[in-house]
Parts: C-alpha cells; sequence; structure tokens
C-alpha cells in the first residue's frame, strides 16, 4: 500500500518546524531508510513542496495541506469494512489503530463525504471465542516481533497435545475464518513452519535479532503456497 505510507510521509512532516530525518520515519513507518529515499523522491516528482535531502532531514514548506482524499463509494466501503473487520478481529492495541486510522480517512475527505463514510451501514462482528480470545494474548508481542526481526523461543502445544519447544524467527501472521496463524522460521528443522496463535503456551524473547535472508522470508513461503 506505497500510496497509503505516502500520505503517511506527509502526515508526519506536516506540522513540524524542524527537519525529521529519514532514520526517524522509516522507524515510524516501519520500512527502510533507503525506502524513505525512494519515497521523498516520489512525493517531490508529483509536486509535494518536500525540502531536504538524505543526510539532512525532511520538512514541508510552510503552508501546505494535504488535498482531499476522494475515495468512489466502492473504495469507501472496502476501507470501512477493512477497519471493522481488523477491530472486530485483532488485539486491543491494533483494533484501536483501525479505529484511528478510520477516523484519519474521514478527515481527509472531501466535507460532503465525511458524514456519508462514517454512516456507512457496514458492520463486521466477530464471534468470541477461546480460539481468539487465545490468540489476543499473543498478537501484540508477535506484531512487534516481526516488524523488529525478533528472534523468540516458543512453547508450543499442536492439536494432538504434543509440547514442544521452539527458536523461531516470525515472519508474518494469516487470519483465517476460526484462527490466527503465525508464519515463521523454524531454527530447528531449518524450515518455514506454521503455528496457531492460540496454542502458543508462551513466548519470551532470545535477545537476538534476525536479518531477514532470501529463501527464508514471508514473502518466499507464500511462494509455496
Amino acid at each position: 500500500m506505497r500510496s497509503l505510507r505516502l500520505f503517511a510521509l506527509l502526515d508526519h512532516l506536516r506540522g513540524r518546524s524542524a527537519p525529521i530525518s529519514a532514520d526517524t520515519l522509516a522507524e515510524m513507518l516501519g520500512v527502510s531508510v533507503r525506502t524513505i529515499y525512494r519515497d521523498m523522491v516520489t512525493l517531490q516528482a508529483m509536486g509535494a513542496p518536500v525540502r531536504g535531502e538524505p543526510g539532512v532531514g525532511y520538512q514541508l514548506e510552510r503552508g501546505y495541506f494535504l488535498p482531499p482524499l476522494h475515495l468512489d463509494h466502492d473504495e469507501m466501503d472496502a476501507v470501512m469494512l477493512g477497519m471493522r473487520l481488523i477491530a472486530a478481529r485483532s488485539d486491543a492495541p491494533l483494533a484501536a489503530a483501525a479505529r484511528r486510522a478510520s477516523t484519519k480517512f474521514a478527515a481527509s475527505m472531501e466535507p460532503a463525504r465525511q458524514a456519508t463514510y462514517s454512516n456507512l451501514p457496514l458492520r463486521a462482528v466477530s464471534k468470541q471465542t477461546s480460539e481468539s480470545e487465545g490468540a489476543k494474548t499473543h498478537l501484540t508481542l508477535l506484531r512487534d516481533a516481526i516488524r523488529r526481526h525478533l528472534v523468540l523461543r516458543i512453547a508450543y502445544v499442536d492439536l494432538s497435545d504434543k509440547e514442544s519447544e521452539r527458536t523461531v524467527r516470525p515472519l508474518g501472521l494469516t487470519l483465517f475464518d476460526s484462527a490466527w496463524l503465525l508464519t515463521g522460521w523454524c531454527e530447528a528443522r531449518n524450515a518455514f513452519r506454521n503455528f496457531r496463535v492460540d496454542r502458543i503456551a508462551s513466548i519470551s524473547g532470545t535477545g537476538t535479532t534476525f536479518r531477514p535472508e532470501k529463501g527464508q522470508r514471508f514473502e518466499d513461503y507464500l511462494k509455496t503456497l
């Protein structure tokens, strides 16, 4: 969703009186510094009055305001339903983030469309089960570990109630109808492994990080499906 990241960059720059470094922006958005450099070149090419350069920092020219975001009816439905589904199915921090993001979307629209978007007759309802509640216990920690490339030690109980302990590189999360699934690189098996999040008994850090390597990334796992 590069377009959303570009809007987020402008949002972070707006209202700042001093330049903000590419390193700080990269950390805020969870991307590489090189990605920030490319995005800034794209914004400048699109006419956004971004001042600055690599190694110095970036800042918006004074008096610049983001233009209203125009979404057609299907796009508004998709965004609202997606945000409400996340709010219904996720851990508390991510649910709150979805509501904040939805509010920001509304604020960025033309005034005539803000009320239409906020009052869309679309709802997402999720039945609370032991599986969904069990998953929420670990989702915040797992999302942070994926973002920061933290190696984890996981105590796991499979569907046959067999217990095991794994050292895992957490790579990605998938939401199914009835469960969240963690995809990781298992250090002991030297292969991809999937873990039902609600079947994870405990998680602890190892104090180490990992560098994404070709053949061991989430996108590499998806290619095997």
